[in-house]
């Protein structure tokens, strides 16, 4: 697939190290992609910091819990901000500034940029928009079949426990819709072309950065240390180098009857609109999963450990619905 080059303005005006964000689905290569940009001297980055979203979410009253009482919280600091010169923009910006700090402290002596590489920013998608409007922002779309099965042949030893995953997958929508009201600032490119046609991609997303390209990154990726636990282990321990290999690993896992339905059902929540945004066309997706071999034998344990999760999960709502009244009242 070609990549899709919104080429645009320098990006954040700031002095010292400038963010890059790099946005994508779990499973989808990032990681890849990560350590192949942080083998360019001037991008520095981490496993993946989590920084922005406990601090993003501190204005939310659902969606996080806390021992304080997130509601009460986040009523208490919107009040707050409320006061401030500019409101809650105020709260954004000084978020920026903490931000950048940090940034540039994890940062290597000179480097330009620091890339901050963590797939649930999907999560807060307007909030990192407004503390950082300038930033450049790489979109990483990868065939979502072959993310549903990375998450199943990885995080759940292959059993069909992805509704476990739910919020990460529908994910994709948050970041497609974020992606088309942007401009000058985002770049989007697939994991397909990044292994299938590296001297075609690689190079245009250097230069959309800034940066000059060197071939001999997508060698010396694999030297690339990164600090910190979270990320794809494979991504860290197994590449060596760019391969084709996992483009069509996604078929042994899809072919029973249940992931089948599984899947039809999420192409068409996430929509052929934005399967196109992202570069995929929903009838190509369904005929791919309709083609593969079926495997009935795996219809028994799939509903097990499916039908099961709905069932944990309905009763988690449940529960949550009768606490709910609870949790709005100020303790006293």
């Amino acid at each position: 697939m070609t990549t899709d080059e919104r080429a645009g303005p320098t990006a954040d005006a700031t002095e010292g190290v400038q963010p890059i964000f790099l946005l994508s689905m779990p499973r989808s290569g990032s990681t890849l992609a990560q350590r192949v940009l942080a083998a360019h001297p001037d991008v520095s980055t981490a496993a993946e910091p989590w920084l922005l979203l406990p601090h993003s979410y501190a204005l939310r009253r659902h969606g996080m819990a806390a021992e304080y009482t997130q509601p009460v919280a986040a009523r208490a600091i919107g009040e707050f901000i409320e006061g401030l010169p500019d409101g809650e923009q105020d709260y954004w910006n000084a978020l920026r500034g903490f931000a950048l700090e940090l940034y540039g402290k994890a940062s290597t002596p000179g480097a330009r940029y620091f890339l901050d590489k963590t797939p649930r920013y999907h999560f807060i998608m307007p909030e990192l928009l407004r503390m950082f409007p300038d930033a450049k922002m790489i979109f990483l779309w990868r065939n979502p079949l072959a993310v549903v099965a990375s998450i199943c042949e990885t995080w759940t030893r292959g059993r069909w426990t992805v509704d476990r995953w739910k919020s990460d997958l529908d994910g994709i929508i948050d970041l497609v819709d974020a992606y088309r009201g942007l401009s000058e600032r985002a770049m989007a490119v697939n994991f397909e072309s990044l292994v299938a046609d590296p001297s075609g991609t690689w190079p245009g997303l250097f230069e959309w950065l800034g940066l000059d390209f060197d071939p001999d990154v997508l060698m010396t990726f694999s030297g690339v240390k990164l600090q910190g636990s979270m990320g794809d282990p494979t991504g860290v321990e197994a590449y060596e180098r760019l391969s084709t290999e996992p483009l069509d690993k996604w078929k042994r896992q899809l072919g029973s009857p249940w992931r089948k339905r599984w899947c039809v059902a999420w192409l068409e929540r996430i929509g052929a609109e934005r399967l196109a945004v992202m570069g995929y066309e929903l009838d190509v997706l369904l005929a791919d999963l309709e083609a593969l071999p079926s495997r009935p034998r795996l219809l028994a344990s799939d509903a097990i450990h499916g039908g099961y999760w709905w069932w944990a999960q309905r009763r988690k709502r449940i529960a949550f619905k009768q606490m709910a009244p609870r949790l709005r009242r100020h303790p006293r």
